[in-house]
């Protein structure tokens, strides 16, 4: 990946199958397989059960009508001046086979050296590099201040913010996931965290929420993790009344599915009796939810943030802090605007 400027070409395409694609690539490339998942476990098992040469002959045949495929389909409409990078696994054959043809078609067709593996080391070590050039300011609150919400406003208000829940698709709780977004691989949560951190300038601020090392299933880089609980700290001060209204909001996917709601809080049951579990479950059966969800505040989720954001970000003692106090978002863009104006608190 050194030296090589993935802006100068016009497309880049990954020759690798649907599977390798699906668990991470280079953002914004596009799929082109040359060989799809069963074709290629078919040509592997030829290779191994009954000789090279047959398998390289059933390779040939598939590579040649794939790829002619996708120069009669995807690259159909693309002119004399089109100039693609095609990668695959380690930059070697089915790349090479792929740019051999557009070459011969007359694009100007490169391979990315090292393929995907090149590209994922040098991910890894940019993730390691690039938190420390930047001038982070945390948002902190216990669970239901809003603070995705606040980081949202202050996108409108003109900052820089990096979301890594949005980029993660969980809330970082144990009622985080999100029903209609499942987790990325941790892979592909890198690319796009890469992606997001390459666009940032490192001469503004950067607005990010304190997370734990861990965001549901998905871990955040220790550079970054590092350089946060080393950043100074913006304390948002929700009322009580606004966090239940924004957590109902947030998890009304659970009130439509009580068996989900269930089975996520027997995931507490090593953190607590199973009796105060079973009348955090009996609120919820009577749909008592506002009662619900502030019990749940107060015996659980704030107890917790207590604990841990204490410990963990050594600058959360001199924090500001921003009253909100109300769920709907014009109280968020108000406290907003008047952070991004403040350029002490900034």
């Amino acid at each position: 990946m050194t030296g090589i400027d993935l802006s100068s070409f016009d497309c880049i395409i990954d020759s690798r199958s649907p599977s390798e694609y699906a668990e991470d690539h280079i953002p914004g490339a596009i799929s082109a397989p040359v060989l799809d998942d069963s074709e290629r476990a078919a040509v592997g098992t030829l290779y191994k059960q009954v000789s090279t040469f047959e398998a390289k002959k059933l390779g040939a045949a598939l590579v040649a009508k794939n790829i002619a495929r996708h120069v009669e389909t995807l690259f159909a409409g693309k002119g004399r001046g089109w100039r693609p990078l095609v990668y695959c696994w380690r930059g070697g054959k089915r790349s090479a086979a792929m740019a051999h043809i557009l070459r011969e078609v007359g694009w100007d067709a490169q391979t990315l050296a090292g393929g995907y593996r090149g590209y994922r080391r040098w991910v890894v070590g940019r993730l390691e590099e690039l938190p420390s050039r930047f001038a982070w300011r945390v948002i902190h609150g216990p669970t239901g201040s809003g603070k995705s919400r606040f980081l949202g406003a202050l996108r409108r208000a003109g900052a820089q913010v990096l979301d890594l829940e949005d980029l993660a698709a969980h809330r970082g709780s144990v009622l985080g996931n999100l029903p209609d977004r499942p987790q990325p691989s941790q892979k592909w949560f890198e690319s796009q965290l890469l992606h997001e951190l390459s666009a940032l300038e490192p001469a503004r601020p950067v607005f990010v929420e304190g997370e734990s090392k861990k965001i549901g299933q998905l871990q955040v880089p220790e550079a970054l993790i590092g350089a946060m609980r080393d950043s100074p700290c913006i304390v948002l001060d929700t009322a009580l009344e606004a966090r239940v209204s924004l957590l109902i909001d947030e998890y009304r996917h659970f009130i439509e599915d009580p068996a989900a709601l269930e089975a996520q809080l027997d995931c507490l049951v090593g953190l607590h009796s199973r009796e105060k579990i079973a009348r955090w479950k009996a609120l919820a059966a009577q749909g008592a939810w506002r009662e619900f969800v502030a019990v749940l505040l107060e015996e659980h989720y704030d107890p917790a943030y207590g604990r841990s954001s204490q410990r963990n970000f050594t600058h959360l003692e001199a924090a500001t802090r921003l009253a909100i106090r109300s769920s709907e978002n014009a109280a968020f863009d108000t406290a907003a605007r008047a952070l991004v104006d403040d350029p002490v608190a900034a």
